[in-house]
């Protein structure tokens, strides 16, 4: 039998059984137990220790997870947890009354060790309803031999599974609340990786390492960071694998992922009402460079120097982030070297500035300059005897034409 299989047949009693067991209320649990007789408690007692190496033999053949887990340390956990269990039952048919709050712990106990364990609440569950099942046996066994009336082992038949009901109860709030803490602190490590892995300050490698393995992120050689930003009033927050680490709950929220990551040629579907920059791809230690590099292009998209989409593309704007990498510098830069336009008037400063950078730009003629800037050709020769007279031998000085290149180029992007 495959362990899939198995689960299959020990996850839902027998129909005959089911069928005593519907949903029942608080009122209707009170009743239950509330009409047994109390005796029944020392005619069950001296059995007990029988019936729970019978259940501990059921959960073993039955559930191949547990089965291999009874062999080891936790070996006695479940032992103990099945006689505890019956102990209460029992308990519970002495006195109904009694407080129970303290042996509830046992069984949200359970419930988190199987978060613990790596495993499904319905591993605990389906054992919880094998107990039922083999007790219900026992039970209805030992009616018959000491001739208890139909209608009590009937009542005991919903003695046991009311009693099912709540102890699976109690271990799904310890597994829930186990789940939660652990996911609460997986997403604290993975924030933390991600503000170590982005910090300006180098980090050991061998504590990114670690932490990397402790927060489930494998480590890449070259990643990308993405800056995102809202396109949308409350856009939804979209959920990633593990292999991206993400905080959406910065001032400025970013991704970070492998370079080859599956999601990054489509990251657009997975974005939806968000705007995304993608960094250059860069080195693992160099990540924040890749993060710097993609806010300062959202900034740009901003100032509307860059186009505005719901994916940017860095790669796609380098020049224009290596020209504006220092504005001051590229205004400084520009000041000095188109000097002989600043006593033009503005509209003068202009034509001959675009006519200056098409030159630069193509070398071309005056017919090919006119076509790209859409006047006459006599209107380019014009202007570029103006440019000859203001520049003189700089127009052939290779260091000068470059500086006048860029610096045209930074004032045309900063307008």
């Amino acid at each position: 039998m495959t362990e899939s299989s198995a689960r299959r047949m020990t996850t839902v009693p027998p129909p005959r059984l089911e069928a005593l067991v519907p949903p029942r209320s608080a009122a209707a649990s009170t009743r239950i137990w509330s009409t047994l007789p109390r005796e029944l408690a020392s005619m069950f007692r001296p059995r007990a220790a029988d019936v729970a190496v019978a259940v501990v033999q059921e959960i073993r053949r039955s559930i191949p997870e547990y089965a291999r887990l009874l062999e080891g340390p936790f070996g006695p956990i479940v032992t103990g947890g099945v006689e505890e269990t019956i102990a209460q039952f029992i308990d519970r048919l002495a006195d109904p009354s009694a407080p129970r709050e303290d042996r509830a712990k046992i069984f949200r106990h359970l419930g988190k060790l199987e978060v613990a364990q790596g495993r499904n609440i319905d591993t605990l569950q389906s054992a919880y309803r094998i107990g039922a099942r083999v007790a219900w046996r026992r039970i209805a066994e030992f009616g018959q031999s000491v001739n208890l009336p139909t209608v009590t082992i009937c009542q005991l038949a919903e003695a046991v599974f009311d009693y099912v009901d709540e102890i699976s109860v109690l271990s799904l709030e310890g597994f829930a609340a186990a789940q939660a803490k652990a996911a609460g602190a997986l997403e604290r490590r993975r924030r933390r990786l991600l503000e170590l892995l982005l910090s300006e300050t180098p980090v050991a490698a061998q504590t990114l390492t670690e932490l990397a393995a402790t927060a489930g992120w494998t480590v890449p050689d070259h990643v990308v960071a993405v800056a995102i930003e809202r396109r949308e009033d409350e856009p939804d927050v979209p959920s990633f694998d593990e292999g991206i680490l993400d905080d959406f709950d910065a001032a400025e929220p970013c991704l970070l992922m492998a370079a080859d990551h599956d999601h990054l040629p489509s990251l657009q579907e997975h974005l939806p009402g968000w705007r995304a920059v993608v960094g250059p791809r860069v080195k693992l230690a160099d990540a924040p460079t890749s993060l710097r590099l993609a806010r300062r292009a959202l900034s740009y998209v901003h100032r509307e120097l860059i186009p505005d989409e719901p994916v940017i593309w860095c790669n796609d704007h380098l020049s224009t982030l290596w020209l504006l990498t220092d504005e001051f510098l590229a205004r400084e830069l520009a000041e000095r070297t188109l000097t002989p336009l600043a006593g033009l008037t503005v509209k003068q400063r202009a034509r001959l500035s675009e006519t200056l950078l098409a030159w630069l730009e193509t070398s071309g003629s005056a017919p090919e300059i006119a076509g790209r800037l859409n006047v006459h050709p006599q209107t380019v020769r014009y202007r570029l005897h103006q440019l000859e007279a203001l520049f003189g031998e700089r127009l052939t000085d290779p260091d000068d034409r470059f500086r006048m290149e860029i610096s045209l180029r930074a004032m045309r992007l900063l307008g």
